[in-house]
């Protein structure tokens, strides 16, 4: 009888236990991830910090000198787990952008009730912004960010505080990992991509994400960064 009996006493014991290891072993495997990925974001930023400083100081002196304004435009994005962060760009816009930003919001190409605002010729962006936006070089002090760890080098892009306000719980998915310099949908066409396609890209990438599939779309970012695909 104890025979018997042994082998459906043991099987939800084994059944947990197989259990409990897997969720070990994945918790060991995203662990693992994550620290292969913090080490190849601060190998590949800290050597890009110095070698772009040169190209810092000239745009600094370019922007400055086009309008006297700021060199770098500060807001406050939205990254893992819905916690802010100070975001840098180089300014690609007039000082006056934000209050310019209410008379045009109608143009949107994104639609009027969008969450993202983009248009394709925005009458904010000045000469010396055109150029930099069209190499992406706007976006190079977030390289800071990803030295402090607040971004890494590939990951769903940034939001704003009043784009997560109007996210849905799908949505809200993408703020699960680390946002990154460069994304899935910003090396498929940028803003090109209207926004939901660009959610359902996004979390693609976070179910599948490894550190094979994030080199690959640091090697495509060069290439669509030269072409300047939606980079407006």
């Amino acid at each position: 009888m104890s025979k018997n009996a042994s082998p459906s006493l043991r099987s939800p014991l084994i059944n947990r236990l197989i259990a409990r290891l897997q969720q070990w072993r994945w918790r060991i495997a995203t662990i693992a991830t994550r620290a292969t990925k913090r080490t190849i974001d601060l190998l590949v930023v800290i050597p890009a910090l110095i070698a772009l400083m040169p190209l810092f100081i000239v745009l600094a002196i370019l922007i400055k000198l086009y309008d006297r304004g700021p060199v770098l435009f500060w807001q406050r994005r939205v990254g893992l787990g819905g916690r802010e962060f100070a975001f840098p760009k180089f300014r690609s816009m007039r000082v006056d952008a934000e209050a310019v930003l209410q008379q045009i919001r109608a143009q949107n190409q994104h639609g009027q009730d969008g969450v993202t605002f983009k248009m394709k010729h925005d009458p904010r962006v000045t000469p010396i912004g055109r150029f930099i936006r069209r190499f992406s070089l706007d976006e190079l002090p977030q390289l800071w960010c990803v030295a402090k760890g607040d971004m890494s080098l590939v990951g769903p892009r940034p939001p704003l505080p009043s784009e997560t306000s109007r996210y849905n719980m799908i949505d809200r998915y993408r703020l699960s990992v680390k946002p990154g310099l460069t994304c899935i949908w910003q090396v498929n066409g940028r803003s090109e991509i209207p926004f939901d396609q660009q959610v359902e890209m996004d979390i693609a990438y976070i179910q599948q994400q490894s550190i094979g599939t994030d080199l690959k779309l640091l090697a495509k970012t060069i290439p669509a960064v030269v072409k300047g695909r939606g980079a407006y």
